[in-house]
């Protein structure tokens, strides 16, 4: 049986070896206050997010929300951008501690396996967590013109050849061979492009094109790319 994860806000924090700073952040707090008050200006993005969209979320409303004074947010964020790649980077650091503890539940899990609980946890995190429908690892729908979507997580590297390289290193020697650098970014890819369509099609996500998702990682990464 898959284990169960709650996405409440308690179960989602990441531990502290998952915090570092975000991209988007001008500067990580250290003080309780500070932390609580950059935490809620994160959850204010998110909650607007799903209720105004990305083209409708301005830094003022967020400030209003976490109930923070916008010069506030502008310590924490260089603006709209900013906000969005540090709730991209809160967003990945969850996906990966949750994943995490899936793996260690399962002991060992092989290829088939691992890829499988990365798109269960990514799905119910679409399902579960507030803004995750408008804004995973990176912008799902409207991109506006100030945000260089392409890199909230890395300024070198695109967001799933981030999340690529992340994912590599939980997998650990699953992925040892220099071959899956490569064949992880195409994973992620195409697991990307099927999982939007699943829930461009269904709210919820189709069951089909999740199990289907599900099926064309498993058999791509399933035998060691060529060049490992």
């Amino acid at each position: 049986m898959r284990q169960s994860v709650r996405h409440d806000r308690a179960a989602l924090r990441p531990r502290p070896a998952s915090r570092a700073p975000a991209a988007g952040a001008r500067r990580r707090p250290v003080q309780q206050r500070s932390q609580e008050r950059y935490e809620r200006l994160l959850d204010a993005c998110a909650g607007l997010l799903d209720e105004v969209g990305t083209a409708g979320l301005t830094t003022k409303e967020v400030a209003l929300r976490a109930e923070v004074p916008i010069g506030t947010l502008y310590q924490f964020f260089s603006g709209k951008e900013g906000l969005l790649a540090a709730l991209a980077e809160r967003n990945l650091a969850f996906f990966l501690d949750a994943l995490a503890r899936r793996v260690d539940v399962a002991g060992r899990p092989g290829v088939a396996e691992f890829t499988d609980l990365a798109v269960e946890e990514f799905v119910a995190m679409k399902r579960s967590l507030p803004g995750f429908g408008h804004l995973d690892f990176g912008l799902v729908d409207t991109v506006p013109a100030e945000v260089d979507d392409l890199h909230l997580l890395d300024a070198e590297l695109d967001n799933n050849a981030a999340v690529a390289l992340r994912l590599r290193a939980i997998g650990g020697e699953l992925f040892a061979a220099p071959g899956y650098a490569l064949a992880l970014r195409v994973a992620m890819e195409c697991a990307d492009a099927v999982l939007k369509l699943a829930f461009r099609a269904d709210p919820n996500g189709d069951p089909q094109l999740i199990a289907e998702c599900k099926r064309l990682v498993r058999s791509y990464l399933a035998a060691p790319p060529a060049g490992s």
